[in-house]
């Protein structure tokens, strides 16, 4: 947390706002130059940006508290100020991994996906400077959980064409997997382009041990890309392909001016004091011998004992991360200074998170009849995310600080053409739903669902269920497995079963608790024993898994016969949300996040839809979520406000509109009268 303090410190004295008004200065040289004469739309006011860079940068709108401690700021500084204070925010890190999870299509169940997901968290906490992270996701191999970036090769099962496309598009912007069955019909791109970047990752194996189930992946001596490909051509005359980096790289002829930062940023990044390496296995191995014979009589026990104390030195982690050699070589050239599509391309996907609006859009489609809207200011930026250190929060600093960031909507009377020109210029930002994470967080929020609400035992509910159980089950019988305890603490609630036990095969869950997911402990999965790991995975199963089991246990010789039961279960309706932005990725089917536009994160190129369903309308009207943030629980503030002899109802309607909207009023005049120009939910 030190050297993120002294990292934040750094931005302001670099001048994030300065890189940001430099921004805006570009934007509007190159909007004269387009002709684009319209005025721009103003910048918002305090409340509507507090609301705005909350949402943006740690996933949800501000509480009441923080509205206060914010308008307490002296107001030449606050926007500054509260920018700063989210950056050292533990939920920023949480934000902005669920935006790798949608740009790298992070997934909890593919292979070492968890452990992914806790490394990119982990970077993100760190301060890892990007190329550093996107090289250890190219070239490392390893086992699957053991060596968390390994699972980003394994995400696609370490095959080639895959990996191509994956790699092309995703760090670069360019889509070159319209080349693997021919040449590129709207791009420079040819067939062998794309074959020689897939050549690359051709040495590369994904390995499932039979007895085990252990996945890895490991080099191999032979390529599996061939060229001529398969069906052009003999087969006989299909060779091993050598691979090849087709991307144009910047010539530095001294010009490249922010390549000398760089090289200065990283020097006054390493550490002044660096220890000595632990020996290597050659060097333990070589003085194996001498040490052995220098024992005499019973001294084989100490020699023992000296070599086990020699293995605890050796770096195992470090043998089973061995990157690979060709993979190695292509993490360098991605990552390069010199090639500009990796600069622009993750600037690119910044600004469109951000403003709403990529500089190139769609953000990964980069290629010469898709040219950038604004190149100079997209230049400018990538050169200064590479200066920087390739640090992402001096890019996001200098963004959100930008007037272009802070501008108002186009007015709702414009026409549609009217619009679009000025949010294509940047002159009005482009009002956009929140993501999912953000939107449910937002409901936990104003709904002040992170804690409970109630006092214990005052909201106790009856459910009646009927469930099956095993015959001759005796009153007051226990459940006797895993799914059993998890059926029987769902909810916190206690089951009551008239002549027989609770099912041991109960599913959790069900049709209004949409909003229920497995959530990730991001230390435990890079920190614990893996089998611990997955112990833990299998405390919750979903319905599809209880039914399996149910079924298994009926045909299996000698099982139980069941009976169908009437239960009463009584819970303590009081319930306390966690954040979805630690929630397994992607969110199950039906789940709120899916609802509300997170992908199956499997596609590549997919974006989240923000197109407005009936089905969204219907889980706010009927969730769960929004019925419990609705619940007025006596533990809150805003309780004596609405009963009880001081009750003031118009002040509790201020306040909840307050808490919810973040819009100022004025008690004394016009308290709803306000346009709100906020994002809208």
């Amino acid at each position: 947390m030190r050297f993120l303090a002294l990292v934040l410190a750094a931005l302001s004295l670099n001048g994030g706002s300065a890189v940001g008004n430099e921004v805006d200065r570009m934007l509007t040289q190159e909007n004269q130059a387009h002709q684009i004469a319209r005025p721009p739309m103003p910048v918002v006011d305090d409340l509507t940006f507090l609301r705005r860079i909350y949402v943006d940068l740690i996933g949800r709108i501000p509480t009441e508290a923080e509205i206060l401690e914010f308008q307490a700021t002296p107001a030449a500084e606050r926007r500054e100020t509260v920018v700063d204070k989210l950056f050292a925010d533990e939920r920023f890190v949480d934000r902005w991994t669920v935006f790798y999870q949608d740009m790298l299509r992070l997934r909890t169940n593919s292979p070492g996906g968890a452990a992914l997901i806790s490394f990119v968290h982990q970077s993100l906490s760190e301060n890892m400077p990007y190329d550093e992270m996107c090289r250890r996701l190219i070239s490392t191999n390893g086992k699957a959980n053991k060596i968390p970036e390994v699972g980003f090769i394994l995400g696609d099962d370490a095959d080639p064409m895959a990996m191509a496309s994956v790699t092309s598009q995703v760090f670069m912007g360019i889509r070159i997997g319209c080349a693997q069955c021919h040449d590129h019909p709207f791009d420079v791109w040819k067939r062998d382009d794309f074959y020689g970047m897939a050549a690359f990752f051709g040495r590369t194996r994904r390995i499932e041990s039979q007895l085990t189930k252990v996945i890895y992946t490991m080099e191999a001596e032979q390529t599996t890309v061939l060229w001529p490909p398969e069906g052009v051509g003999e087969a006989k005359d299909r060779k091993p392909l050598a691979p090849r980096f087709p991307f144009a790289m910047e010539e530095d002829n001294g010009t490249l001016k922010f390549i000398a930062r760089l090289a200065a940023a990283r020097e006054a990044r390493k550490p002044k004091n660096v220890g000595k390496t632990g020996p290597s296995v050659d060097d333990l191995l070589a003085d194996a011998d001498t040490k052995v014979k220098s024992r005499t009589g019973g001294g084989a026990g100490e020699a023992g004992s000296e070599a086990k104390r020699d293995i605890r030195k050796i770096d195992i982690q470090a043998s089973l991360n061995s990157p690979s050699e060709l993979r190695a070589k292509l993490a360098e050239m991605v990552t390069s200074p010199r090639n500009r599509y990796f600069s622009r391309a993750i600037v690119n996907r910044m600004w469109k998170e951000l403003v709403g609006r990529g500089i190139v859009e769609p953000v990964d489609d980069f290629r010469k009849d898709n040219p950038p809207s604004h190149p100079a200011t997209l230049d400018f930026l990538a050169d200064e995310f590479v200066a920087s250190g390739y640090e992402i929060r001096s890019t996001i600093r200098a963004i959100v600080l930008s007037d272009a960031y802070q501008r108002a909507h186009a007015p709702r009377d414009s026409d549609e053409a009217t619009r679009i020109e000025l949010e294509t210029a940047f002159l009005a930002t482009p009002m956009r739903r929140m993501i999912g994470e953000a939107m449910y967080d937002s409901i936990v929020t104003a709904g002040h669902l992170f804690d409970v609400k109630h006092p214990a035992g005052e909201n106790e509910v009856v459910v009646v269920e009927k469930i099956r159980v095993p015959k001759n089950a005796k009153p007051g019988d226990k459940p006797k497995t895993a799914a059993a305890l998890l059926a029987q603490g769902n909810g916190g609630g206690k089951a009551m079963l008239a002549g027989g036990a609770m099912s041991a095969l109960k599913s959790t869950g069900g049709g209004y608790a949409l909003e229920d997911a497995i959530e990730l402990d991001f230390t435990k999965v890079l920190f614990e024993d893996d089998d611990q790991v997955a112990i833990d995975k299998m405390a919750v199963m979903s319905n599809e898994q209880l039914e399996a089991e149910r079924m298994l246990r009926e045909k299996m010789p000698g099982g139980m016969d069941y009976e169908e039961k009437t239960i009463k279960r009584v819970y303590d309706a009081n319930p306390k949300f966690n954040t979805s932005l630690r929630m397994e990725s992607p969110a199950p089917p039906g789940h709120f996040l899916r609802v509300f536009g997170q992908t199956n994160r499997q596609d590549l190129g997919e974006y989240r839809d923000e197109t407005p369903s009936m089905r969204q309308a219907l889980m706010m009207l009927n969730g769960r979520l929004t019925h419990e943030a609705s619940r007025v629980g006596k533990l809150e503030t805003l309780y004596p406000m609405l009963t009880g002899p001081k009750a003031n109802v118009p002040h509790a309607i201020q306040l909840a509109y307050r808490e919810i909207m973040i819009a100022e009023y004025r008690v004394d005049a016009q308290p709803f009268g306000r346009r709100l120009g906020v994002r809208q939910p």
